[in-house]
């Protein structure tokens, strides 16, 4: 879709009589947050921003500060597809700003845009496409969630149901976005769907993510479906994922710099170096690629989810694939990271990613080997002769890593690490002190 000017954009909501624009942004947990304003305000707004109370948004301002501002990026600005009637509506994704006008160090946003810039520096554009699963469960009559599903072994089903139906419309809107859809389909377990984007920088590919979430769920709710990105919201089935793919450009010519066609893996130096970079440091940043309580009970053995930090070709029980690629198809060369979830903010999640990858090659660091095996058949002696370790088995392990990470810091800023790591403890202790229908199976009659 071509950028359209600020005075064209002015000019489409007069055209399209819109009647409210919705300014969208997102706290560090990665909950859209939207403030809408009149059509007839907004041409001030996309010009000289909109003023909010950053107080009553989770990890933004103290009480005391809590003036903050509103920068529309004019490249995200959309009519709302399933809104574009009767009063339509639309949306633009902003920026945060302090009250000063100078960016804010706790805006998603803003911390990706940091890491880009580094990249940059280095002379490289990261090029990312993240693979989104989800949950539709239909509602009853009263609006109550039918909450069940028949298990594993629907991947690829060509079911003509309702579920088909909401998909089809979902990729429609999608692409009013401006957001290219390479594929939608059913996943392994019944009612849990995928959809792929064509990838594209980074900022672009967090903002597309954003996008997607937001319409698998209001279009959903159109046809009486619930959607849930939650990563395990049934015992005994597989789990949805956001399997993250990377790629490094070459920041003036646009060449994919992860393609060598003398390596057998048809990697360069600069793709290892950026794979031993990641998988150093995945452990430290699960608590943000993997960010709830209920993520850890998909990474386990046996359901997908990787668990081991390794890399191979074509095993998907690794962390880190190599997909293969058309020998004319050099520009697809990339790597693909399979742990990530879709509860996590996508903006923080591939700003953190991109900086493990990028330390990778600013140290030189190198891969071992890949591990071509099926790793959920590995005993720990198999795992201790080729150096594997695993990810996080909880969130309160993965906050004890997060907590130690220089790096971390470094990519969140002392501000938004500081208040990610207590909210998140919080989280813990809430679960931790509640007791479940587990809990009350196994022990109400027996104790």
């Amino acid at each position: 879709m071509p950028k359209l000017t600020k005075e064209q954009i002015v000019k489409m909501v007069d055209e399209e009589d819109v009647a409210l624009v919705d300014l969208q942004f997102t706290d560090y947990l990665g909950a859209l947050k939207s403030i809408s304003i009149p059509a007839a305000k907004f041409k001030d707004t996309i010009y000289n921003g909109c003023w909010f109370d950053g107080s009553s948004v989770e990890g933004f301002a103290r009480i005391h500060e809590s003036d903050m501002f509103l920068v529309p990026d004019p490249d995200t600005f959309a009519i709302v597809p399933w809104r574009a009637n009767d009063g339509a509506v639309a949306r633009v994704i902003c920026d945060v700003h302090r009250a000063d006008m100078t960016p804010f160090e706790g805006d998603p946003r803003q911390i990706l845009k940091k890491v880009i810039a580094e990249a940059a520096e280095m002379g490289y554009i990261c090029h990312t496409g993240p693979e989104l699963e989800f949950f539709m469960f239909p509602k009853d009559e009263d609006g109550n969630i039918e909450f069940e599903s028949k298990g594993n072994g629907y991947y690829f089903t060509h079911a003509m149901d309702e579920s088909y139906d909401i998909r089809k419309e979902i990729v429609e809107s999608l692409e009013q976005f401006g957001i290219e859809v390479e594929a939608s389909h059913y996943e392994v377990a019944e009612k849990q769907h995928e959809i792929d984007f064509k990838y594209a920088d980074a900022l672009t590919t967090a903002d597309n993510a954003l996008t997607l979430k937001y319409t698998v769920k209001n279009i959903a709710n159109l046809y009486r479906y619930h959607a849930t990105f939650m990563p395990k919201p049934q015992f005994g089935m597989n789990g949805s994922g956001m399997h993250t793919h990377f790629s490094m450009a070459d920041i003036k010519t646009g060449k994919n710099l992860f393609y060598d066609p003398k390596d057998s893996y048809n990697l360069s130096k600069l793709a290892y170096q950026f794979m031993a970079g990641v998988l150093k440091y995945i452990a430290e940043i699960s608590a943000i690629t993997s960010p709830t309580v209920n993520s850890y009970k998909r990474l386990t053995p046996g359901y997908e989810a990787p668990c081991y930090i390794c890399w191979a070709r074509k095993n998907r029980s690794a962390l880190i694939r190599v997909p293969g690629v058309k020998p004319e198809a050099i520009a697809a060369t990339r790597i693909e990271v399979r742990c990530p979830d879709p509860s996590n903010n996508p903006y923080l999640a591939i700003a953190a990613l991109l900086k493990a990858g990028l330390t990778g090659i600013k140290d030189k660091l190198e891969i071992r080997t890949p591990v071509e095996e099926n790793l959920f058949h590995f005993d720990d002696a198999k795992l201790k002769k080729y150096y594997i370790n695993q990810l996080p088995a909880s969130l309160i392990e993965a906050l004890a890593l997060f907590k130690k990470s220089k790096l971390m810091r470094e990519v969140l800023g002392d501000y938004t690490f500081d208040r990610y790591v207590a909210t998140k403890e919080a989280e813990w202790d809430s679960f931790r002190l509640a007791v479940t229908d587990w809990e009350l199976k196994r022990y109400f009659e027996e104790v």
